[in-house]
């Protein structure tokens, strides 16, 4: 019997919950998934548990029943104000009989250096939840990124820490179990949507994912196949729905509404003109406006968005040049003209929205995205790919529905097992 993984995104607006199945062969194949909205959360973080384990339950009882499968145990991810990322690095002696002789570095050596740099304490209330090797130094040889094998005297490894709220986390798996699931695992929220959207090439180059969400807008760097940097910009697309209700005199639920419909935030041509009718509420008569107007409103913040993260990636991140891309995910990143206002902030063509690989035809018509492909389930796949790679044959059967499972995209998981190996 094939296993079953999981991936549940818990967005402040959204829950996305994604369904993959892992044959015996290590290949991955999406069998379901479901978007419903969420309750219970203020900001990315957990406020009503009840509230937030219905909504849940909610969710993954749609997916069941898409994929034919009962869940048992899921994996979710963690992102926003809730997380922090830090640099570190730690040395070793290669010989443990203490004489610095100059010996083979073993794999026993290099998890010792790993060690050596997550000795540090982490900021208060906060947890390590990933530290990730980032390259190794032998005898002060920089640029090694599997030092197994080289004769060197003295190993530093040099990892990217990333630490979340002991409190979100305790909230979170507190409402899962309440829900009637396991946790099997959590990890950062960009990590899993770049896990999802970013090619090999564009890893090893230098590539920056920026997840727009609800609450926030959260950023990781990605370089020579690495994360190098992690930040969050407390701005998101509600902002963007509340500056439509201000602006237009109604309530924050029809903002939402005509957001979701009309908004976009670049328009040009025939697109300008295009009638969009807004309902005022106390029986006052509905407004008439245009695609255009509403843009006006819309991509001030959206350009606000764009640049309080590009001020935070160049003043903070360390970094004066990355050749791979931008890469959209998140519910923003399907906003009409978000790539093209993204270019324009950034001044780079060299931006593109994420998209998940194929892993299964669901919607029935193969020559468009699946639903699960879009951006804003990037985070939920992400998830899936991570685990199944990094869980193989050890993850617990669950019954099946089905008769018999179909076939599979088999090489999905290749482009992907080299960076999940830096996973300690």
């Amino acid at each position: 019997m094939n296993d079953i993984i999981v991936g549940l995104d818990i967005g402040t607006s959204y829950i996305k919950v994604v369904i993959g199945e892992l044959n015996l062969e290590s290949q991955v194949k999406i069998i379901g998934y479901a978007k419903r909205p969420s309750r219970g959360l203020r900001k990315g973080v957990i406020v009503s548990i009840n509230d937030a384990m219905d909504a849940i339950k909610e969710t993954i009882d749609e997916a069941e029943q898409m994929a034919g499968v009962e869940v048992q145990t899921v994996f979710t991810a963690i992102g926003g104000s809730q997380v922090e990322g830090r640099g570190s690095s730690g040395n070793i002696g290669v010989d443990p009989s203490g004489h610095n002789r100059a010996l083979e570095i073993s794999e026993t050596a290099r998890l010792k250096a790993i060690e050596s740099a997550r000795a540090v304490a982490p900021p208060l209330g906060q947890e390590p939840i990933h530290v990730i090797p980032q390259e190794y130094k032998v005898d002060e040889n920089p640029g090694f990124r599997d030092p197994i094998g080289i004769l060197g005297v003295r190993l530093e490894a040099s990892v990217y820490i990333v630490t979340a709220s002991k409190s979100a986390r305790a909230n979170i798996e507190n409402c899962i179990h309440r829900s009637g699931y396991e946790l099997g695992g959590i990890m950062l929220k960009t990590l899993a949507a770049a896990l999802a959207t970013l090619h090999s090439e564009e890893r090893e180059l230098g590539s920056i994912v920026i997840d727009l969400g609800s609450d926030s807008t959260d950023v990781i760097i990605i370089n020579k196949d690495a994360p190098v940097f992690i930040t969050s910009i407390p701005v998101g697309g509600n902002f963007v729905t509340n500056d439509i209700a201000q602006v237009k005199g109604i309530s924050y639920a029809d903002a939402e509404i005509v957001k979701q419909r009309y908004g976009c935030c670049w328009i040009e041509g025939n697109e300008q003109d295009e009638e969009v009718i807004i309902q005022h509420p106390g029986g006052q008569p509905p407004e008439q406006t245009t695609r255009y107007e509403l843009c006006e409103i819309i991509q001030p913040r959206m350009d606000e968005i764009f640049s309080m993260v590009k001020k935070e990636v160049v003043h903070h991140s360390g970094l004066t040049k990355l050749n791979g891309n931008i890469v959209l995910t998140g519910g923003g990143a399907r906003m009409p003209g978000v790539e093209h206002l993204a270019q324009s902030v950034w001044r780079t063509t060299a931006i593109r929205i994420g998209e998940a690989p194929n892993m299964g035809n669901l919607d029935g018509d193969e020559s468009e995205l699946n639903t699960y492909q879009q951006a804003d389930f990037a985070t939920a796949v992400g998830l899936v790919r991570h685990f199944s790679e990094k869980l193989g044959g050890d993850v617990k059967h669950h019954s099946s529905k089905k008769s018999e499972s179909k076939g599979n995209d088999g090489h999905v998981m290749d482009g992907v097992k080299s960076f999940l190996k830096k996973f300690f």
